[in-house]
């Protein structure tokens, strides 16, 4: 596949742009996101596993890529949408293009459309699945039509990481055969789909970090004598994640407990509330979140398409935050029990790093739930 090539949408409409990256075809959920730049960090995020990425911003690639800036092990995203890509590189911490790097894992691209109307598009009519190609249009739709939806996709067992490890600014294989050091916190993160920035910012916090996979059951955390928990982002319906649910519900009350994304609605799943489709999610830097509490209005990285359902919350459970622009579930709180949830990303990668402040509530928490001394 070279040259010309389309992205063909369930609806019927085709856009047709030139291909970069890999030349092959490429489908998935198509989804658009707002941030001006980290389109590194945003293909690297393994929320985005089964969804082609739709970049608003007109120009990228134009800083390259390079090593540090990798929020998992690979590229997640299943196809990259942009209006122009940059063959020119200029930053010197840049050691690969954009095309490169697309090409070294194996996703496709395409260039050239008018991004603007797509976006439209999407706003209008939600997310649909997609087909990058070079077949016919009429032949593309067809094949479009045979492919599983997104919907119906489990994506956490293709993200999360096969055996656990502890993390030293890299992943160190295996878990610690030890319990955690006097005046130590040992904190473990599911990971459903974590990006690298949460797990930098515990470290930097002083914490003994350890991810483990996402099925991992709740005694085998609870045997490794964890200070505190922290559920992960990552993608997908959670209501396909019965297991999971099951097993966060077996630490609750346990273990003080912090969930993220799709953490956060694992937690409000296993608690009994409910979550539902958005029409077009929320992706970018620049949400407004208000706290119910202080009435302070955060900007915000966001990236999902589920929403926790306000109505019929189980008891104990309350909305801390909301989200501006639809009145959507921002922050979840318990009222007996420590534990706090957002939906949206503290840690950013990319976006603005207003809201890191919520790793040391996080960690308040975990201190006020042990022994005084524990951790001081």
């Amino acid at each position: 596949m070279s040259g010309l090539i389309h992205l063909v949408l369930e609806d019927g409409s085709v856009f047709t742009g030139e291909s970069f990256g890999a030349q092959r075809d490429g489908w998935g959920e198509v989804v658009f996101n707002t941030t001006m730049t980290g389109y590194q960090e945003v293909l690297t995020d393994p929320s985005y596993a089964g969804q082609m990425v739709a970049l608003t911003y007109p120009l990228v690639g134009n800083y390259g890529i390079n090593r540090a800036d990798f929020e998992s092990r690979r590229i997640q995203a299943a196809g990259l949408i942009v209006r122009q890509h940059c063959d020119l590189p200029s930053h010197s911490s840049s050691n690969m293009t954009l095309d490169a790097f697309l090409k070294e894992y194996d996703i496709p691209g395409i260039s050239g459309i008018d991004t603007r109307a797509l976006t439209r598009r999407l706003r209008t009519h939600g997310v649909m699945m997609g087909l990058i190609t070079c077949d016919n249009p009429d032949v593309a739709q067809h094949k479009l039509n045979e492919l599983p939806r997104y919907d119906n996709l489990d994506l956490v067992s293709t993200v999360t990481t096969p055996g656990g490890y502890a993390w030293d600014g890299s992943e160190t294989a295996g878990y610690p055969a030890t319990p955690p050091a006097d005046g130590v916190r040992r904190i473990l993160v599911t990971d459903v789909g974590l990006k690298y920035n949460i797990l930098r910012l515990l470290q930097s916090r002083g914490c003994e970090v350890i991810a483990v996979p996402a099925t991992t059951p709740a005694d085998v955390m609870l045997a490794m004598q964890p200070s505190g928990l922290l559920l992960s982002p990552g993608p997908g319906d959670p209501e396909l994640l019965g297991s999971i649910v099951e097993n966060v519900r077996g630490l609750i009350g346990r273990v003080p407990i912090m969930g993220i994304c799709l953490g956060h609605q694992l937690a409000a799943r296993a608690l009994g509330a409910h979550t539902y489709k958005l029409k077009f999610g929320h992706r970018g830097g620049n949400h407004p979140v208000k706290d119910l509490e202080s009435g302070r209005v955060h900007i915000t990285a966001q990236n999902h398409g589920y929403s926790v359902d306000a109505d019929n919350l189980p008891s104990g459970l309350e909305v801390s935050q909301i989200n501006l622009n639809d009145n959507t579930v921002e922050g979840l709180r318990h009222s007996e029990l420590p534990l706090f949830t957002i939906q949206y990303h503290s840690e950013a990668s990319p976006g603005p790093k207003d809201n890191e402040y919520l790793f040391d509530r996080f960690l308040d928490m975990v201190d006020d739930a042990q022994p005084l001394g524990r951790h001081r």
